[in-house]
């Protein structure tokens, strides 16, 4: 569980960020100090109707692929774009907060909606540029949407359907789900097992890049 003065002091800072920019701003604070934070990190947010998110909900694409990277190559992401699901445009920002020790105990982050600000952009254009270039990512209230949407990707990835698949295209598609954190979620192995017709231990065969078995 989140150190006390340190989730008191994040929701009091989301508070006033939230209360600076207006109800099209969502800020929320995730707590990864505890084991299911994939699934449900959220202890705080203000304006969750920006991206239909509450308190309980899990992590976002961008926190899920940063929370299977090593530690030390977690870094704050300022200012860049994504979207929600009934297709706002979002201006975001993830920060990592860490304890004493140096590990990252919590996600500090903001979701602006910039879906207006972005028709007068030619006149407002440093408020709504990114600083990083890319396709915009999607944010979806509940992880078990977004594990659907990572599969999705990944069929997308392979340019064919699971049925015509061969061995080779399904240890790609694996790697690249793993690699977005989807075996993080609660359950995701059984998912994504039967997505691709093999057992559960092939599927970590196919992660751990040993011996593969035969598909089921």
């Amino acid at each position: 569980m989140l150190d006390t003065q340190m989730k008191n002091g994040l929701c009091a800072l989301a508070h006033a960020v939230a209360g600076h920019y207006g109800r099209s701003c969502e800020v929320a604070v995730h707590d990864l100090t505890d084991k299911n934070a994939a699934d449900s990190s959220i202890i705080y947010i203000e304006n969750g109707e920006v991206t239909g998110r509450k308190v309980g909900d899990g992590a976002s694409a961008v926190v899920l692929e940063e929370l299977s990277r090593a530690e030390k190559n977690r870094e704050d992401r300022i200012g860049y774009f994504t979207k929600t699901s009934d297709g706002k445009v979002l201006k975001s920002t993830t920060v990592y907060i860490r304890d004493d020790s140096g590990r990252v105990a919590a996600i500090f982050s903001i979701n602006h909606d910039i879906t207006a600000l972005s028709v007068a952009a030619a006149a407002i254009g440093e408020m709504t540029a990114p600083t990083r270039d890319g396709e915009p990512e999607k944010i979806t209230p509940h992880v078990g949407e977004l594990l659907d949407e990572l599969l999705w990707k990944s069929t997308e990835l392979i340019g064919k359907p699971v049925s015509l698949m061969n061995k080779e295209d399904k240890q790609r598609a694996i790697r690249y789900l793993n690699s977005k954190g989807a075996l993080l979620i609660t359950k995701s192995g059984d998912r994504i097992a039967k997505y691709f017709g093999i057992s559960k231990f092939t599927l970590y065969s196919y992660i751990d890049n040993k011996e593969e078995t035969k598909d089921d």
